[in-house]
């Protein structure tokens, strides 16, 4: 199976809902929204497409439609979690039809908090069975275990699987670390959106995207600027997006990005259990500051 290489604005795709039900149409309709939007690749099940409240076979049936909708367009990353176990996560990736992926996405173990050395020897193991290329999730936030800088570097000489690491630690100086020591076939991507720019000026090559569901070309736009030198409109197009992206946290993700997208008429804003939709007034916060970006329906 060819690998290819991939960097620039990705977007972790949500999965809308309707009546607790997925909902294809809309599904299809924003895959196409932000691939008109100039994102690079798209991230399908991953945290933002709450993945972890689908079942197994919803899981496939998302990512069967976001490939045949995507159609080659561009490439698909898919979200591998529920990964605590490492045996369970390898014999699942063994047995999958990666047909259409470009690469796979785990998070670290969670719950368990394993030390350094488990955590190598997890994605090790996930790297011996996987036919595609590796993107490394730390995001300590949720799994209460932090992907040392020195463990990602460990990971990405030990094995070329490993693309590349989406640091989600809000970790500056870590993602520096990594940046300083890994080997030139490893990319470090932000997986926090207003760190995005920073992160690029460091030498970031990528980010899988929030925001850039409801604001692809925006924010697409400033990740090429910034990739390019171009800091000075950078710095504009953050600076015109950064008031939006406390609102979209304030009540859970994916819960904001949702809510703005039924702002933009593009999904409800439902989410599944345990999440909530957002609050009223935050919902009006939230409306405000994407009126100050683009028009509203």
């Amino acid at each position: 199976m060819s690998q290819q290489k991939f960097s620039g604005a990705g977007v972790a795709l949500v999965t809308p809902f309707h009546k607790k039900a997925i909902d294809y149409s809309a599904l299809e309709h924003l895959i196409q929204y932000v691939i008109d939007g100039g994102v690079d690749f798209i991230v399908s099940l991953g945290t933002t497409g709450e993945a972890i409240t689908l079942s197994s076979q919803e899981c496939r049936d998302v990512l069967d439609f976001t490939i045949k909708t995507v159609n080659g367009r561009l490439p698909i990353v898919a979200g591998f979690f529920g990964s605590n176990y490492t045996e369970k996560l390898v014999q699942s990736v063994r047995t999958y039809n990666f047909d259409g992926i470009a690469a796979i996405m785990s998070s670290s173990p969670a719950y368990s908090k394993p030390s350094q050395e488990g955590i190598y020897q997890h994605y090790m193991a996930l790297a011996e069975a996987s036919p595609l290329p590796i993107i490394i999730y730390n995001v300590p936030g949720r799994t209460s275990s932090n992907v040392t800088a020195a463990t990602s570097v460990r990971l990405a000489n030990a094995s070329d699987k490993f693309m590349a690491v989406k640091e989600a630690s809000g970790d500056l100086v870590q993602s520096m670390r990594i940046l300083k020591n890994k080997p030139e076939h490893f990319q470090l991507w932000s997986g926090d959106d207003p760190l995005t720019l920073p992160l690029i000026s460091c030498g970031a090559t990528g980010v899988v995207s929030v925001i850039a569901n409801a604001l692809p070309r925006q924010f697409s736009d400033m990740v090429r600027a910034a990739m390019r030198g171009d800091f000075a409109n950078a710095r504009r197009l953050n600076h015109l997006m950064l008031d939006i992206h406390p609102w979209l946290y304030i009540d859970g993700n994916p819960t904001g990005i949702k809510g703005a997208l039924e702002i933009l008429g593009l999904c409800s804003g439902e989410v599944r259990t345990p999440l909530t939709t957002m609050e009223n007034d935050h919902y009006l916060s939230l409306k405000k500051e994407l009126a100050k970006v683009m028009e509203l329906p």
